[in-house]
């Protein structure tokens, strides 16, 4: 107890919590004492008096009383991370009125949100329920209703689901899902199975997915969407209905539903609202059966301009005057999933003329360019990057576009045709700009043939764009700043003092985020760059040059678009992590 206050004052109000509070730095003790007096005058408990001055809050309280429970505090829940199976014989009345909700397991322990500290009703009948150790972590009461409804939501929505499926197999006299594996071709359309998967595509279209996982488990499906690069689940179904799903997918890209053991790739043309969807579609053997994963492919997307897709002015007029050169390798770089395809789309549509004869090589070919020969490889008669690309180069070229360079007979064809006067594009996977280079040359390319080819290298990722519904602004941190290469005084010359942070709405489907941008990082090859290639330098070391002659890096282009209030310091963070650890070094 604090020697500082009298023991009847800390009688009023509690202890414990009062000293926690000051502990916290929440309450100051001429606050307490001068709220004692007024709830003594008024005839009210020291809390209302202390809530009504707004000195503390809900959250402060409850922030108190888990702190002396020595119970950890988040200030969100991840509803992507939380094991719905947990909740599934949890009602969801006892939920919100106990405040709790199972979370996830971790070493054989429940981990549990809860927003009421002191109950521990709660806490002990899902102790009892689960018959495993517990573990709580608390936060405020809004956050965790917030957390239940979604999670209950979710669950609902999957049992309706399952259940309009389960009434039609006992009305059609089907007795197992298993035995549609034999009958699924010469189903009609309101077959249950058929519905089900047609509503995931369904979906999946409707919420932008670029991505569809179907992942069979123990007891379970787990059916997942990749939204603006990011994983979410949205389905699990039950593990008999596994094999049906997978056969009715497998019908529909025209693959063998009676091999399972080795890996298939095929393509499903569909159209959902009007839009032409192409799917390419993998499925690998796994212990649990046959894992499917669906890439759709827009086909009414409109083709990008160069200046929409995130490019900053300077940035925009170097790749500008790369475009105006008559010949040269111009490769952009990034990991899977990174934008480079729409970015080499953009460059072709901007420099398609009648005058210029462009063509292309690619894996697949994602959009239909009018005026551009398009060629597919197609690997099972021989049609690969390096055997299309040398085809190309008898059709008297202008510019070529290659969709990847990945072994050495790509790159030194690709090489030879940038030296004998055409402007060839193409993309590497490698984290930075200046790491093309090095792959180039661990491919086998001499140095001296890359610096004389190489124009210009750009690294690219993409980033969400923050839902413009409900942002809200937030200070950032000093350690966000210093991770930005900032100090205080300069981001708050750069902004308004604040930037903004994701919430979530209707509008955003509680993501906080809707559609993405790039980030860029143009590296344009001059004299000191091809001389440092020439001497087959370390990558680092072209990048520290290209730095000191004014190249912008990822992080740096992000943290444009974050004072711009386009998107979040975390999600900047998020995908520069390599460019933070290059800089480091």
């Amino acid at each position: 107890m604090s020697d500082d206050l009298p023991e009847a004052l800390f009688d009023l109000i509690g202890d414990l919590l009062l000293e926690q509070l000051l502990e916290q730095g929440k309450l100051t003790h001429d606050q307490i004492t001068h709220a004692a007096q007024t709830a003594q005058e008024r005839g009210v408990s020291v809390g209302d008096v202390l809530m009504q001055m707004h000195l503390i809050d809900q959250s402060d309280v409850l922030q108190a009383q888990a702190a002396l429970a020595d119970i950890p505090w988040v200030d969100s829940i991840d509803i992507d991370q939380i094991d719905v199976e947990l909740s599934n014989a949890l009602p969801v009345s006892f939920a919100r009125n106990h405040g709790v909700l199972p979370l996830w397991e971790d070493n054989d322990t429940i981990k549990i949100a809860i927003s009421k500290p002191n109950d521990f009703d709660g806490f002990d009948a899902l102790r009892i329920f689960f018959d495993k150790p517990i573990e709580a972590l608390a936060t405020n009461d809004t956050i965790l209703i917030d957390a239940i409804n979604k999670v209950f939501d979710r669950r609902a929505a999957a049992d309706q689901v399952m259940s309009d499926i389960a009434d039609e197999q006992v009305i059609s006299g089907e007795e197992g899902f298993d035995q549609i594996d034999i009958d699924i071709i010469d189903a009609d359309d309101e077959a249950p199975i058929i519905r089900l998967v047609n509503a995931i595509l369904n979906q999946a279209v409707k919420a932008r997915a670029s991505d569809i996982h179907i992942e069979p488990f123990d007891r379970h499906i787990a059916v997942r969407f990749r939204i603006d690069g990011v994983l979410s689940e949205i389905l699990e179904p039950p593990k008999k209905f596994h094999a049906s799903i997978s056969s009715r997918i497998k019908v529909m890209a025209g693959l063998d539903i009676a091999e399972k053991r080795i890996p298939q790739d095929g393509r499903i043309k569909i159209k959902v609202a009007g839009k032409d969807i192409d799917i390419r579609l993998s499925t690998v053997p796994t212990n649990y059966g046959e894992r499917l994963v669906m890439r759709l492919l827009d086909k009414t997307n409109v083709l990008q301009d160069l200046s929409n897709i995130g490019m900053g002015e300077n940035v925009l007029q170097d790749v500008n005057d790369l475009l105006g050169k008559s010949y040269g390798i111009v490769l952009v770089t990034g990991p899977t999933g990174s934008g480079k395809t729409s970015t080499l789309y953009a460059c072709l549509a901007k420099i398609n003329s009648p005058v210029r004869n462009i063509i292309t090589v690619e894996n697949p070919v994602e959009y239909q360019l009018n005026g551009i020969g398009q060629i597919q490889t197609n690997e099972k008669v021989g049609l690969t990057f390096a055997s299309g690309l040398r085809s190309i180069l008898r059709q008297d070229p202008d510019v070529v576009m290659v969709g990847e360079i990945r072994d050495s007979e790509t790159a030194n064809i690709a090489i030879q045709a940038s030296l004998t006067g055409h402007l060839v594009f193409s993309t590497v996977h490698t984290n930075d700009a200046a790491s093309a280079v090095s792959r180039l040359v661990d491919m086998g390319v001499e140095p001296f043939l890359v610096s004389s080819s190489l124009v210009g290298m750009m690294a690219q990722r993409l980033v969400r764009r923050l839902c413009e519904s409900c942002k809200q602004p937030v200070v950032p941190t000093e350690t966000e700043l210093d991770q930005l290469g900032l100090d205080r005084t300069r981001f708050n010359q750069l902004s308004e003092g604040h930037c903004y942070r994701p919430v979530g709405c209707a509008e955003c489907m509680d993501k906080g985020y809707i559609g993405r941008i790039a980030i860029f990082e143009l590296l344009v090859v001059d004299d000191d760059i091809r001389k440092l290639i020439m001497e087959n330098v370390a990558s680092s070391t072209i990048k520290k040059k290209a730095i000191q002659r004014g190249m912008v890096t990822l992080r740096e282009d992000g943290r444009s678009k974050i004072l711009a209030g386009i998107t979040s310091i975390d999600e900047v963070l998020r995908v520069t992590q390599d460019d933070l650890l290059e800089l480091e070094e």
